[in-house]
């Protein structure tokens, strides 16, 4: 695992690479603000007080309440456009890795769309579910890393083994590896927790998932 890790790191710089991580940055972005954005008008659009400044005090909090959760969730959306940047990422690291694989067969567009949109609504879902944690501020950053590590690593294990192997096949792979894809997935989860880091994540993810993929594979 920690050679993958260090040979993502190595290539993440690289040119072929640096193109991939402007889109990555910018769908990033686009996410945090539309999470932003989003939850933003949601919680201003709900009434909680009669009085006025009690309803201030109310919408106050709820603008800090936006930012803390925005921050949280916009990664998690990120992850969501995985797809888009899939196949060049994984290609990037199979030609200077691993040449003598044939071309990968790719993962087909009903395939890739149905999981993304999984992911999505498991997202919204468990994340809507943690809510009640923050009444017990410690309770939710460990809550959101352990639930969040196991969608994050059953999605880009699911999302890199499908470009090569059947969808059977990719559920064996995860649940022989089930222990290592959970660590790798809380590790995704923490590093989207870190400012800047977690705007390449999603990239250099990718790049260990694929060595990972091909390790399990032999």
């Amino acid at each position: 695992m920690l050679q993958a890790i260090a040979r993502a790191i190595d290539q993440l710089f690289t040119c072929s690479i640096l193109k991939l991580l402007g889109y990555c940055v910018a769908l990033s972005v686009l996410c945090l603000g539309a999470a932003w954005f989003g939850i933003g008008w949601l919680l201003t659009q709900t009434t909680l007080f009669e009085t006025g400044w009690l309803e201030s005090t109310g919408d106050l909090l709820g603008w800090a309440l936006t930012l803390v959760l925005s921050w949280f969730l916009f990664p998690m959306l990120a992850t969501v456009f995985v797809g888009l940047f899939l196949e060049p990422v994984a290609n990037a690291v199979e030609r200077r890795h691993y040449p003598g694989l044939p071309p990968a067969p790719g993962l087909p567009l009903l395939t890739g769309l149905g999981a993304s949109l999984r992911f999505l609504a498991l997202v919204l879902l468990l994340n809507a579910a943690l809510l009640p944690t923050l009444l017990f501020a410690p309770l939710y950053p460990i809550a959101f890393v352990l639930v969040n590590g196991l969608l994050l690593g059953r999605e880009y294990s699911d999302l890199v083994a499908l470009r090569r192997v059947d969808p059977r096949t990719a559920k064996a792979l995860r649940q022989r590896h089930g222990a290592e894809i959970l660590a790798l997935g809380i590790g995704t989860a923490l590093l989207n927790m870190v400012p800047l880091a977690n705007f390449v994540a999603p990239v250099l993810v990718t790049m260990v998932f694929v060595h990972r993929f091909e390790a399990w594979r032999q």
